[in-house]
């Protein structure tokens, strides 16, 4: 009686763990959600993006959450800043622009969008560079790419000085591999455990 009890509490737990295997992108989903999903696949088209990337970027810069504001006053989903913003709104041409419509998720996504295209036309395709751009300033980059300390060629980041800009960079980039698994064609179970504790580890 109790070697069947014992056996149908194990066949129990088994059966638990495989259906949380299977259903395991599902529950991570939730933590890597892909809202916004209809402007952020218009915007990266438009602007020669991975929507995955653009989602990683979102992730990491607001959660998901469209009235975000850094310390810096970064607004909205992408932490555009309101410098930035104007810039980048005089060059898309956009009428009566407003500070407060960084707030809405479209607007939002576009200038995010166009901004990470104009800093792929100065740096590459490099995504390290581009993201230390995005973060840490275009300025500082191009000094630390002059440095050898900090690259050893000119166009590649070996080395970044910023801790946060480090820090933001690897987080993206754990982010970005996540959401390629989720919603790209990468089925590697294996692959995507280990970043999922890589990011916890960061």
């Amino acid at each position: 009686m109790k070697k069947n009890r014992k056996k149908s509490m194990i066949f129990v737990l088994i059966l638990t763990l495989l259906l949380v295997v299977l259903n395991l992108k599902n529950i991570v989903k939730t933590f890597y959600p892909l809202n916004y999903k209809e402007y952020i696949e218009t915007y990266s088209n438009e602007y020669n993006l991975n929507p995955l990337f653009v989602a990683a970027v979102i992730k990491a810069e607001s959660n998901f959450q469209v009235d975000a504001v850094s310390k810096r006053d970064a607004r909205g989903l992408m932490q555009i800043t309101p410098s930035t913003a104007k810039w980048a709104a005089s060059k898309l041409r956009i009428d009566n622009f407003d500070i407060n419509s960084l707030y809405d998720p479209e607007l939002n996504i576009k200038i995010g969008c166009w901004y990470l295209n104009d800093l792929c036309k100065e740096f590459g395709t490099d995504t390290t560079v581009i993201l230390a751009a995005y973060n840490g300033g275009r300025g500082n980059v191009n000094k630390w790419l002059s440095n050898k300390e900090y690259s050893k060629d000119g166009k590649k980041l070996d080395y970044i000085p910023f801790k946060e800009t480090d820090q933001y960079v690897k987080k993206i980039e754990v982010n970005y591999n996540i959401y390629k698994f989720l919603y790209g064609q990468d089925g590697d179970y294996i692959k995507f455990l280990k970043l999922v504790f890589s990011k916890f580890l960061l």
